[in-house]
């Protein structure tokens, strides 16, 4: 495929992606062309041509775990990529020019290029753009089976006015949305903002890499003209009306979309009227395998290894594998609404609170608060076309967010549409009566769905059913001291060998404990979530704690001081230590007063692993003591690391302590390669987080990992499950989350997700039911019944 048939050609070349994780090259060539400006006509063409791949394949094409090909005949060819996922689930090819690329000369411009899905499956692939101080921009798209079709990244333009800012644009004004609708209308498709710099330096981009990550299986796509466009004229109200009464997308229609009371009426009965409340035949009271062979009970959650496969046990002795939905509650289905008041009107947060801000609930305002509302982002407050008055019957679903991890506001008002959605559907015959049907009708739902489990962060008002277990959580909060592992994504981390933190451990064990009383239901505690213990992409990242606290002084920092201790005791004089770290310090005390390492020596970076592992070591003791003792008879389930920040010494760090290790991990599914550690450490462990979400029905972002539609997004919960199911280490897998994010973000952080079983009416996706339902049916057959 070749539309510009006019171009220079000349060769440039592909380059390695430097961050990528395992590179191998591979024969494969690319041929280029040189970007050739030229005044646009029109937003179908191009500013520039950067790449139409009509010349030969040249030698110097480098790739990561891919295969590249030039296909088509003649003038007319394209690309096509293999990508590979036997080693760790990433393959990617990086365009990179002999100079960086100056595009400053372009006011309003995206990089456009034609894809098109040559395999069996949908294809999510990443974009990095990358400039010369080190930036780099992440976008992603889902690329559905099929033909070419053209998808855009925006990189400058489209001036905005916002309050302060009146030079604002749209790529880096935050409006309070992970990602916003597009800003015009057309048939090309945009990529996603994941994460990184919103807006480059684009006089000088420096690469350009396509990959594909967390993948299970191998996927191919082609792709053809990769150029410059301008972009098409601003829609000014992009932002204006987004939100419907039921907090629906007010200017896209779409399946199943709720248009009036008495249609989400009607879908109420008829789910209600479905609904039994009942278990799968196969399971036993406490949702194990009743038809399995029965263990020791011990009245408990346990685990065992049975048959070379780690298991949980239920309290009667029967094998389990946890399913389940984390974010049972309504914190998080609140949204920012411009709107905020005198802060001196507002109660502010206790320094000995438990609960993040996130976590609580709906918090209420005095009326007198009320009085002094104001609008503190106009941007927002037009993005809804209903707020209910103060005296509005609904006016009950405002609540209030003291502080927010990002977006444009600190703090301000919030409304939570989910909530409000419960009472327009199941009505309020005394106050808040609407919730005791929603917490009846959401137990009958998990049974009736298959599910084993009620997961992560679901609210107390459920841990009293007698019906499905449930998991517990806690977080460590206080005014211990902290430290940082220079990429502290969700904030610092704690000091572990300040005292304090042990205190604050124990207290929020015991407040755990007081919220579960000692039930037989509750299988295991979470404590803390996704903390930032080290990145995999570089040294500097992976040992960041120990980097930068090496940096502190040792007579304020109790985890310096620590640090301190070991290295002294294994290195007799600061001469022998010098010589192992090729440093010049003068004496100890330097050592102690805090200094920079220097580059990373052989004998440095062993004990850059002991140390990370001594702060990691202390750190799950910490805990796992503080629930020993407040909930000796609940499973303790370790900090859920993240896959991005899963340090091989702080996994075994956890392994030492927690009965089961707990990871949330975004991608497709397990890659073999990438979880084989699990040998090494053997024990049972569980996945906390995964979704995947996609934008058929109105939201602006499909989740981490995207699908193609609901089809799509259902058929890869079951591969994903499958992959959790097969691993023998695995004892099971949560779904993040119950309810779709709002369309306009979470307060906390903009999230704007498709990622709920059920969306913000509270009406349940038919094709995720349906794939819960089937995986249910067949779940411990497939897990335990192949001998």
């Amino acid at each position: 495929m070749n539309v510009y048939k006019t171009i220079t050609p000349s060769v440039l070349f592909f380059s390695l992606f430097l961050s990528a994780c395992n590179t191998e090259d591979t024969p494969a060539a690319a041929a280029t062309t040189e970007a050739t400006v030229e005044e646009s006509a029109g937003a179908d063409q191009p500013l520039a041509v950067l790449y139409n791949f009509d010349d030969a394949l040249d030698s110097t094409v480098k790739s990561a775990s891919a295969n590249v090909t030039l296909v088509g005949d003649g003038s007319d060819k394209s690309v096509k990529i293999d990508f590979l996922s036997k080693e760790n689930g990433y393959s990617g090819i990086t365009f990179k020019p002999e100079s960086p690329w100056d595009w400053s000369k372009f006011d309003s411009f995206s990089l456009s290029m034609d894809l098109a899905n040559d395999g069996e499956q949908s294809t999510q692939i990443y974009l990095n753009l990358k400039d010369g101080k080190g930036n780099v921009a992440t976008r992603s798209v889902v690329v559905p089976r099929g033909g070419f079709k053209t998808y855009y990244a925006k990189l400058a333009g489209h001036d905005i006015e916002s309050a302060g800012d009146a030079d604002a644009t749209e790529l880096n004004f935050s409006s309070g949305l992970r990602s916003n609708p597009p800003t015009w209308r057309g048939e090309a498709t945009h990529f996603i903002w994941m994460w990184g710099v919103k807006s480059l330096d684009v006089s000088q981009i420096t690469e350009i890499s396509i990959s594909v990550q967390g993948a299970v299986s191998n996927k191919t796509i082609s792709i053809d003209n990769v150029r410059l466009t301008e972009n098409p004229t601003m829609d000014e109200e992009f932002l204006v009306g987004i939100v419907d009464e039921f907090g629906q997308n007010a200017k896209y229609d779409y399946a199943d979309k709720i248009d009036s009371l008495e249609e989400l009426h009607q879908v109420r009965d008829a789910e209600l009227a479905a609904l039994n409340g009942k278990p799968m035949v196969d399971r036993s009271k406490f949702s194990g395998w009743k038809n399995g062979p029965k263990l020791e009970a011990t009245g408990y959650f346990r685990t065992e290894k049975v048959d070379g496969k780690w298991a949980l046990v239920d309290p009667e002795g029967y094998l389990y594998f946890a399913t389940g939905l984390d974010i049972i509650r309504l914190s998080n289905s609140t949204t920012m609404t411009g709107y905020d008041y005198d802060q001196e009107k507002i109660n502010q947060r206790d320094d000995g609170d438990l609960t993040p801000e996130d976590s609580i609930g709906m918090l209420k305002v005095s009326d007198e608060a009320k009085k002094t509302r104001f609008v503190a982002s106009k941007t927002r407050a037009n993005m809804f076309t209903w707020l209910p008055d103060m005296d509005d019957e609904l006016a009950n679903h405002y609540s209030y967010r003291r502080a927010a991890h990002s977006g444009p506001l600190e703090h301000g008002e919030t409304y939570s549409f989910y909530q409000a959605n419960l009472e327009r559907k199941y009505g309020e015959t005394s106050p808040n009566s609407f919730l005791q049907k929603w917490e009846q009708v959401t137990k009958q739902r998990m049974l009736n769905w298959g599910f084993t489990s009620l997961g992560n962060w679901t609210d107390p008002r459920f841990y009293s059913n007698e019906q499905i277990p449930f998991f517990a959580n806690g977080w460590i909060i206080g005014d211990f001291k902290k430290v940082s592992s220079g990429n502290d994504f969700w904030g610092p981390l704690p000091d572990v060998f300040d005292p304090k933190f042990a205190e604050r451990a124990k207290v929020t064990a015991q407040q755990v404990a007081a919220e579960v009383q000692n039930t037989p239901w509750c299988v295991g505690v979470f404590i803390d979530n996704e903390m930032s213990f080290g990145r995999s992409e570089s040294d500097q990242l992976h040992y960041g704690i120990v980097i930068n606290t090496l940096g502190r002084d040792a007579a304020s920092v109790p985890t310096k001081a620590e640090f301190s201790k070991v290295i002294k005791a294994k290195y007799d004089t600061v001469a022998a230590f010098n010589n192992a770290w090729n440093l010049q310090l003068v004496d100890w005390a330097e050592f102690d007063k805090g200094f920079t390492p220097g580059e990373i020596t052989a004998a440095q970076r062993e004990d850059y692993a002991l140390l990370l592992e001594l702060y990691a070591t202390q750190y799950y003791r910490v805990v796992h003591d503080a629930v020993e003792d407040s909930l000796p008879n609940h499973l303790y389930l370790g900090s859920r690391l993240p896959d991005w920040g899963m340090p091989i010494e702080v996994v075994r760090a956890a392994a030492k302590f927690a009965d089961v290790v707990s990871y949330n991990v975004y991608k497709e599914g397990l890659n073999k390669k990438k979880w084989e550690f699990l040998a090494e450490i053997d024990k049972p462990s569980i996945i906390g987080e995964f979704h995947m979400g996609a934008m058929d029905r109105g939201l602006f972002h499909p989740g981490l990992i995207h699908a193609e539609d609901q089809d799509d997004r259902a058929q890869m919960y079951r591969r994903y499950m499958d992959t959790v199911i097969g691993n023998p280490y695995f004892v099971g897998a949560h779904w993040f989350q119950y309810m779709d994010s709002p369309l306009t973000g979470r307060a906390h952080d903009g999230e704007n997700y498709n990622v709920g079983f059920v969306d913000v009416t509270d009406t349940p996706y038919p094709e995720m039911v349906d794939a819960a339902k089937e995986l249910g049916r067949d779940l411990y057959e497939q897990r335990y019944g192949d001998k």
